[in-house]
């Protein structure tokens, strides 16, 4: 039930997401764990369930503008990772039109604080998160982003919690925080009927090309996985794991949220990926994060190719620039297989450093 629409143009910049999983060896005890800090895992369990949501942004922010703009709409939240992640969708419209959003909220367990990020249809990936904690019952996230042309700060903030009603507002800040403009205010009531959103889109009578690249991927599936910690290196033993990924729908289709559950040698292992199609350059992006650690890794794009799903992106591994490449093959109705792999040659070459074979389950 978190909204923001004005800036969804940067991604944050952190590992690629199998070197998340060397770092998610390290002991719970390691220097700089917050132990003395409150547990928030549970901070947004008053959150799920649908809401009616009236919202109130201002048109023009930071530019002296008093023209505000109402409109109602649902929101409906999702738990994941028994509450440790969420997912809101939000839809709803006014006189200024019309506005969806989906907000994809996941907690931190060392830093003991919740990350929020944000998309629009139109962007095709997360937004940079809001980074915060609840304290005496008030959510407060924080980020930096750019503003027409300008760094500033924004704030997210959520408070008034009961059980049937909450509010939340955004605000920007150009002097560093010492003042704040709030320009979105939106109210919430639960709804007991649990009505789910309809996202079919009334302006669009054919899919955008490619908007139907990833619906093989939807459903319950079986993995067996197998992983090289540092494919560069000679004579490195793999890792093998073995479990379950889910994956379903958002935005009616636009998105896919895929929970993934495995377990190895060492430890029991989640992630999720969020998917984000982007109408405009007609690509998907993937966005995968580790539960241990709480922390995104930077987006994967690409499109359909050949038969085959390619997504790629620059990143660092070993603190060298690499290319990362993602590819689905092999797609057929009950099986596929993803592949990971890395180049540090520019693309001349690629280490294979983690692949997974995916058997539909029957439902």
């Amino acid at each position: 039930m978190l909204l923001r629409k004005f800036i969804l143009c940067t991604i944050v910049s952190a590992l690629v997401w199998l070197p998340v999983w060397a770092q998610e060896n390290a002991p719970a005890n390691s220097p700089g764990a917050k132990h003395d800090l409150r547990d928030g895992t549970h901070d947004f369990d008053f959150d799920f369930g649908t809401w009616k949501t009236h919202s109130s942004r201002l048109l023009h922010p930071l530019t002296g503008s008093t023209t505000w703009a109402e409109m109602d709409g649902i929101t409906v939240v999702k738990k994941v990772w028994d509450g440790r992640a969420n997912l809101a969708e939000f839809k709803a419209d006014g006189p200024a039109g019309p506005i969806e959003l989906l907000s994809l909220r996941y907690y931190n367990p060392t830093a003991r604080q919740w990350s929020l990020a944000f998309a629009t249809p139109n962007a095709g990936k997360l937004s940079v998160p809001c980074i915060g904690e609840f304290r005496n019952g008030r959510g407060d996230f924080y980020d930096q982003e750019e503003f027409n042309g300008k760094q500033i700060l924004v704030r997210f903030s959520i408070w008034k919690i009961t059980e049937d009603t909450a509010q939340s507002e955004q605000a920007f800040s150009a002097d560093g925080g010492r003042t704040w403009e709030v320009n979105w205010v939106n109210k919430y009531t639960r709804k007991n009927d649990q009505t789910e959103i309809d996202w079919t889109d009334q302006n669009t009578s054919q899919p955008s090309p490619g908007a139907h690249d990833f619906d093989f991927n939807l459903g319950t599936w079986h993995t067996h996985i197998r992983r090289n910690p540092d494919p560069f290196a000679n004579n490195t033993t793999s890792i093998e794991l073995n479990g379950t990924v889910t994956v379903r729908k958002v935005w009616g289709g636009r998105a896919q949220l895929e929970e993934i559950e495995a377990d190895g040698p060492k430890r029991h292992w989640e992630a999720l990926t969020l998917f984000l199609y982007n109408p405009s350059s007609h690509q998907w992006s993937q966005t995968f994060i580790n539960s241990r650690l709480g922390v995104i890794t930077s987006a994967m794009t690409g499109a359909l190719k050949d038969g085959n799903v390619e997504l790629l992106q620059q990143d660092t591994f070993n603190d060298r620039s690499i290319l990362v490449r993602a590819t689905w093959s092999d797609i057929a109705p009950n099986s596929h297989s993803y592949t990971e792999s890395f180049s540090d040659d520019g693309g001349k070459s690629w280490k294979t450093s983690f692949i997974a074979h995916l058997t539909r389950l029957k439902e």
